[in-house]
């Protein structure tokens, strides 16, 4: 793998030091910073967005455990409750906090009812944008209110072929989309990160899902391999520069 600079658009760290929420009969194993970091290490990263995952509900604990280790170049990407105080969102802020994670696919998150309030209010006290664990099957619902919001990314390439056109619409919105979680999807991969440039050379982010909780099969380097064939001239962007502009690292 070359190891050009690489901004891993979202991963997890999960770690037995802090709570863990089983979640429809499931908990995660361990997958400390230290692991990240070895499995990593032919990878080239300078910096990436550690995700919660739906198994830490509104726990930050381990989230900002794990920017306190990683240091510069990381930030965070927490869940939080609708009516969590702006005072403690301004202090996530200050910590590396620099998203709210709507988990539409497994919970664990704020609720759909509550997108629009909270995204707007996160972007207002703290400049945070919102991210969408979502079917892309279901985003005609949310397209009106997705495509007004003032930043918004969507992860794991909207995950289903069906969706991909309503995933499209929204990048020509402005919308962002995380090349990620190949394992976990149900779209020709090398199609959709065609379309996505295509729609807009400045959406995609590419990113490792490690250590692809609940995957049909986890990360592996050929992933990005295969992010590199397709994106061509837009490498750079893809790998570091699009998503260090939109994580402001």
């Amino acid at each position: 793998m070359n190891a050009r600079p690489f901004f891993d658009a979202h991963f997890h760290v999960i770690d037995g030091r802090f709570p863990l929420f089983e979640h429809d009969g499931y908990l995660p194993g361990e997958f400390t910073v230290q692991q990240y970091r070895e499995r990593t290490a032919a990878l080239g990263v300078v910096g990436g967005a550690v995700v919660s995952g739906s198994f830490q509900g509104f726990d930050q604990s381990c989230l900002l455990d794990a920017l306190s280790q990683l240091g510069p170049g990381f930030v965070g990407v927490a869940q939080i409750p609708h009516d969590l105080p702006d005072a403690e969102v301004a202090r996530l802020a200050g910590r590396g906090v620099r998203g709210v994670r709507f988990n539409l696919r497994r919970g664990g998150s704020a609720g759909v009812e509550d997108l629009e309030s909270l995204a707007r209010r996160v972007h207002h006290v703290a400049g945070m944008h919102v991210e969408l664990y979502v079917d892309a099957r279901d985003l005609p619902e949310l397209a009106g209110i997705l495509a007004a919001l003032p930043a918004v990314s969507i992860d794991h390439l909207g995950l289903h072929a069906d969706g991909l056109p309503h995933l499209l619409a929204l990048v020509e919105c402005g919308v962002r989309v995380k090349a990620t979680g190949f394992g976990r999807v149900e779209l020709d991969v090398p199609k959709a990160l065609r379309a996505v440039l295509k729609a807009d050379p400045t959406a995609l982010m590419a990113g490792t899902d490690l250590p692809s909780t609940r995957a049909r099969r986890p990360f592996a380097d050929t992933d990005l391999e295969l992010v590199a064939e397709v994106a061509e001239e837009h490498l750079d962007c893809v790998m570091y520069g699009n998503a260090a502009a939109f994580y402001r690292v």
